[in-house]
């Protein structure tokens, strides 16, 4: 994930501000490491440059 993402990237749940955990990274771009959101209190992950963003299932 290139950093520049954080810029527009924000949490798909409550489209809170997302703090970036760094990992793993290289010359260009994040390989692994996490996203936060604060508001809302959910992590999601990075792995192999790909931020999963997808929202947690909802358990009704």
């Amino acid at each position: 994930m290139k950093k520049e993402l954080m810029e527009i990237l924000v949490c798909p749940v409550c489209k809170g501000e997302l703090e970036l955990s760094v990992e793993e990274e290289d010359e260009k771009e994040v390989v692994s490491g996490s996203l936060y959101c604060r508001k809302c209190q959910m992590g999601y992950p990075i792995t192999g440059t790909i931020p999963n963003l997808l929202p947690p299932e909802r358990s009704d």
